[in-house]
C-alpha cells in the first residue's frame, strides 16, 4: 500500500555513512546547520555542516545522548546538553571559552534529551522532567508507566511537536504533555508553569522515536517477530510507521520495514530518530547506518500511480497538483494512459479520454486516429473526432468514413448526419457511396445518405428525387428550407401520395409559389386527391377557389359525401340548380331538401321529407325553421290520416300553431298513440305560456314604475343657472346685471332657459309651455320644470 502525501517515501537512502565506533545519538538545531553528536566512547562533537565552527570534548565515561540549543546557529544560544550519569550544560561565554553546568544527577543515567525553545525534556531510570532554562526551575516529573521494562533496554523517546507540547514514547506507552501557564493566584512557591497529560494510548510495539508530523506521529518502531519454523523470537526490520493519535488509542496510516546492516543483532535501543523540520528530513540512527528519509511530494505519489499502471488516478493527481508537480506533465502521463487502455484493449475507453487529454492539439490527434487505424479501431474513435476546434485534415474524416461504408452503413449515415460537411471532401464521399449503390441500388441507408449529402452540396433537385423515392419525411423540411417549390411543381401528385396532409398544408402556406391553378391542374387526373386539396382550401377561405366550387359538388358527392351538406351551406357561390341535379341524380335527400328550401320550394322540400324520409320531427323542425303558416298547413294535411305524426304535431306544435286547428280536424275514433301525454303537454305548455306571459307583464310593469319614479326624481332636481347662461330667445344674459329688479325665468327639461317675457303666451288651447327649440322634434320633457321669480 502506497503512503499518502504527507508520508514517508519508502526505502529512500538519501545517505549512507559507516562508522568505526558506535554512535549513541545525533542533535540538529532547527536551522539543520548544526549537529551534535556522542558516542560509546565518550566523545561529544558539536559541529557546523556548511562551517568550520567545531566543539569537540572527550569525557572519561560513555555519553549516552546530547542535544543542542534549537537557535545554536545564533551567537547568543551557544548551548547543548549531554547526558549520561548527570545531566550537563554548556554554554559558551563571551571569551569563546566553554563552562558546564548540572541541571540534574543522581537517578540513574540519563538517556533521553530534547530541547525546545526555552524547555529541556529529559528522561531517567524514574521518569520524565522537563526544565525552564529561562527560570532556571524543573517544572514537572513524569514518572514512567511499565518499570518491569529495563530502561537501558528500552530507553525513552522523546520529541517536541510545537513548543509547548512534548510527546513521550516508553516502551508501548505514549503519552502526550501539554506544558501550561499558572494562574498568578496559584504560584506560591510552585513553578510559573505546569504540564497536563492530554492523551495517552498504547501501541502493538516498542518505541524506539518519535517525531511529529502536522498532526500525526512518526514513530521509529522495534519490532520482534516469531519464528515459525524454531517458534523463537528473533529481531525483525525496524518500522517505520505513521500513526494517528486518538484520545485512547492510534490509527495506522502507513508503515514501512526498513532494512539496515546488523538489524538481527540490534536492540530497542540501537535505534534512534531525529528529525529536521525545516527541511521535512527525518534521519533514523542504527549502531552502524544513518537512513534519511524526506516526506513523499506529489511527483512520488505520481510515480507509484504509474508504476502500479494507476493510469486514472495519476492524470487525476496530476491535474489537482499540476502547479506543484516538477517531474511529470499531465500530457505524458495521458498518453502513457492511452496506451495502456489500448494494450489491455479498452478500445473504446481509450478513445474517449483522447477527448480529455489530446484536447485542441490537432497533431497529437492525427497521429493517435493513425495508431488508431494500425489496430484496425478507426470506429472506436470516430464518435470523439473534434469537429470544430481543432479541425483535422480532411484525410482524417475520409478515411473513417471509407472505414465504415466498407462495413457499417447504419454507423456511415450517423456520423454523415452528425459531422459538418465541410469536414471532408464532399464529392469524393458522394463517389463512393454511388459505387456502392451500383451493387445495392434499392439500399435505403444508402439513398437516404446520398440524398442528406447532395444537401450539402446543394444538390437540392438530386436530393428531392431521392427523397421522394423514398417517401422520407425530411422532404418537406427540405422544400422549405431552401424554397425549392420550383422545383416541385410537376411533383405535387408524389407529395400527395406520401403526405396528402402535409402536402396540402404546405401548398396553401405557399400560394404565391405555386398557384391554386397549378394545383388544380397537375391533380387533374387524380380526382380524389383534387378533393383533398379543395376541400382544405375551402375550409381556410371559403371565396378563394370560388370557380372550383361547381366542380366540387361532384368531388364531395363522390368522394366526401358527410361534407357536401356543410359545404352547400357554406358556400355562396355554387351554382344551386347544378347541385340540385347533382343530388337528385344520386338521391341524396337531405341535400336535395336543402336545395329546394334554399331555392324557395319549400312545400317541395316538406313533401320530400314526409314522404322520403318518413321523419316526423325533421319536418317538424324543418317547418319550424322556414316559419311558414301554409308550410304548417301542409304539414298537417299530410300528418292527418297517420297517427304517429299525429303525435309528434301534438308534442311539438303548441309553440308555434294553435293545437286546436289540429284536434279539429282528427276523425273521431282514430286511435292516436299516447294521446293522453300529447294533450297533458299541450295543457302545460299552455300554461307555461300563460304564467310567461304574466311574468313578463309583472316585470314590465315593475320596470317602467321604478323608471317613472328615476324620472320623476331627475326632474326635481335644482338647476344650476348663473351669470354665463344666456336666454335662448333674446341671446342676453339668463340673470339681470342689476339683482334688485324683480326677474322671471323659465327652465326646460332640455336645460335651455328663456326670459318668461320671452315665451309666447300660452293660449287656452294649449296651456302647456314647451321649449320653442325642442318643441319642433316632439320631444317630451319639453314641459317648464322650473319657473325663478323675483
Amino acid at each position: 500500500m502506497e503512503s499518502h502525501v504527507g508520508t514517508l517515501q519508502r526505502g529512500i537512502l538519501s545517505s549512507r555513512k559507516e562508522s568505526p565506533v558506535k554512535i549513541n545519538q545525533i542533535s540538529l538545531d532547527e536551522s539543520g546547520e548544526h549537529m551534535g553528536v556522542c558516542s560509546e566512547d565518550g566523545k561529544v562533537q558539536v559541529f557546523g555542516l556548511y562551517s568550520g565552527e567545531e566543539f569537540h570534548e572527550t569525557f572519561d565515561c560513555p555519553i549516552k545522548i546530547i542535544a543542542v540549543h534549537p537557535q545554536y546557529v545564533r551567537s547568543s544560544c551557544k548551548q547543548f546538553v549531554t547526558g549520561g550519569k548527570k545531566l550537563l550544560l554548556f554554554e559558551r561565554s563571551w571569551m569563546s571559552r566553554w563552562k558546564s553546568s548540572v541541571l540534574h544527577e543522581g537517578e540513574g543515567n540519563i538517556r533521553s534529551v530534547k530541547w525546545r525553545g526555552h524547555l529541556i525534556a529529559w528522561a531517567n531510570n524514574m521518569g520524565v522532567k522537563i526544565f525552564d532554562i529561562t527560570s532556571k526551575q524543573r517544572i514537572t516529573n513524569v514518572p514512567r508507566d511499565d518499570i518491569s521494562l529495563r530502561p537501558d533496554m528500552y530507553p525513552c523517546s522523546l520529541c517536541w511537536k510545537d513548543n509547548v507540547t512534548l510527546i513521550i514514547g516508553w516502551g508501548t506507552s505514549v503519552k502526550i504533555c501539554s506544558v501550561k501557564e499558572r494562574h498568578a493566584s496559584e504560584m506560591r512557591d510552585l513553578p510559573s508553569r505546569y504540564v497536563e497529560i492530554v492523551s495517552q494510548f498504547e501501541t502493538e510495539f516498542y518505541i524506539s522515536g518519535l517525531a511529529p508530523l502536522c498532526d500525526q506521529l512518526v514513530v521509529l518502531s522495534y519490532v520482534k517477530e516469531v519464528s515459525e519454523k524454531t517458534e523463537r523470537e528473533y529481531c525483525a526490520r525496524p518500522r517505520l510507521d505513521i500513526i494517528q493519535p486518538l484520545a485512547e488509542t492510534c490509527e495506522e496510516i502507513s508503515s514501512d520495514a526498513l532494512t539496515v546492516r546488523g538489524f538481527q543483532e540490534n536492540e530497542c535501543r540501537d535505534y534512534h530518530l531525529e528529525y529536521s523540520e525545516g527541511e521535512s528530513l527525518f534521519y533514523i540512527v542504527s549502531p552502524r547506518d544513518v537512513v534519511v528519509a524526506k516526506e513523499r511530494d506529489q511527483d512520488d505519489h505520481i510515480d507509484w500511480l504509474l508504476e502500479k499502471k494507476k493510469y486514472e488516478e495519476a492524470l487525476m493527481a496530476a491535474e489537482i497538483s499540476q502547479r506543484n508537480i516538477k517531474r511529470h506533465k499531465i500530457l505524458d502521463i495521458g498518453l502513457a494512459y492511452i496506451n495502456h487502455l489500448v494494450e489491455k484493449g479498452d478500445y473504446d475507453i481509450a478513445a474517449r479520454k483522447c477527448q480529455k487529454i489530446l484536447g485542441k492539439n490537432a497533431a497529437l490527434w492525427e497521429y493517435e486516429v493513425y495508431k488508431f487505424k494500425e489496430i484496425g479501431q478507426l470506429k472506436a474513435i470516430s464518435p470523439y473526432l473534434p469537429r470544430g476546434d481543432p479541425v483535422l485534415k480532411p484525410l482524417i474524416y475520409e478515411m473513417i468514413l471509407h472505414e465504415f461504408l466498407e462495413s457499417d452503413y447504419e454507423g456511415f449515415a450517423t456520423l454523415i448526419r452528425e459531422w459538418p460537411g465541410d469536414l471532408y471532401n464532399n464529392s469524393v464521399i458522394v463517389q463512393a457511396v454511388r459505387d456502392h449503390l451500383k451493387k445495392d441500388s434499392q439500399n435505403r441507408t444508402l439513398l437516404k445518405t446520398l440524398a442528406e449529402l447532395y444537401t450539402y452540396d446543394k444538390n437540392y433537385g438530386n436530393a428531392l428525387e431521392i427523397y421522394l423515392t423514398l417517401r422520407h419525411k425530411d422532404v418537406f423540411q427540405l422544400i422549405h428550407k431552401h424554397n425549392l417549390f420550383s422545383s416541385i411543381k410537376d411533383k405535387i401528385v408524389l407529395l400527395m401520395d406520401f403526405d396528402s396532409e402535409k402536402a396540402v398544408d404546405m401548398l396553401l402556406d405557399n400560394e404565391d409559389k405555386i398557384s391554386i391553378k397549378k394545383v388544380v391542374e397537375e391533380l387533374e387526373d387524380r380526382p380524389e386527391l383534387q378533393h383533398v386539396y379543395l376541400h382544405k382550401l375551402f375550409k381556410r377561405d371559403h371565396h378563394k377557389g370560388q370557380r372550383y366550387h361547381e366542380k366540387q359538388i361532384s368531388l364531395y358527392a363522390e368522394y366526401d359525401r358527410p361534407n357536401l351538406l356543410p359545404f352547400l351551406r357554406d358556400s355562396t357561390h355554387c351554382p344551386l340548380e347544378k347541385a340540385l341535379e347533382i343530388c337528385q341524380q344520386r338521391n341524396f335527400v337531405e341535400e336535395t331538401v336543402y336545395l329546394l328550401s334554399r331555392m324557395g320550394n319549400s312545400r317541395s322540400a316538406l313533401k320530400m321529407i314526409m314522404e322520403e324520409l318518413h321523419d316526423v320531427d325533421k319536418a317538424i323542425e324543418f317547418a319550424k325553421e322556414q316559419d311558414d303558416g301554409e308550410l304548417w298547413e301542409d304539414l298537417i294535411l299530410y300528418s292527418i290520416d297517420k297517427p304517429p305524426f299525429i303525435t309528434g304535431l301534438l308534442n311539438n306544435i303548441g309553440t308555434h300553431v294553435d293545437p286546436i286547428l289540429l284536434i279539429h280536424r282528427i276523425k273521431e275514433g282514430m286511435e292516436i298513440p299516447n294521446l293522453r301525454d300529447s294533450l297533458v303537454k299541450i295543457l302545460q305548455d299552455y300554461n307555461l305560456q300563460i304564467l310567461l306571459r304574466e311574468g313578463c307583464k309583472k316585470i314590465l310593469v315593475a320596470d317602467s314604475l321604478s323608471l317613472l319614479k328615476k324620472m320623476h326624481r331627475t326632474q326635481m332636481k335644482g338647476v344650476l343657472v348663473d351669470e354665463e347662461n344666456i336666454c335662448e330667445s333674446c341671446l342676453s344674459p339668463i340673470l339681470p346685471s342689476d339683482a334688485a329688479k324683480p326677474f322671471s325665468v323659465v327652465i326646460f327639461h332640455c336645460r335651455h332657459m328663456f326670459h318668461k317675457e320671452c315665451l309666447p303666451v300660452p293660449s287656452m288651447a294649449s296651456p302647456a309651455q314647451f321649449c320653442n327649440i325642442c318643441s319642433a322634434k316632439h320631444r317630451g320633457p319639453g314641459s317648464a320644470i322650473l319657473e325663478m321669480k323675483k
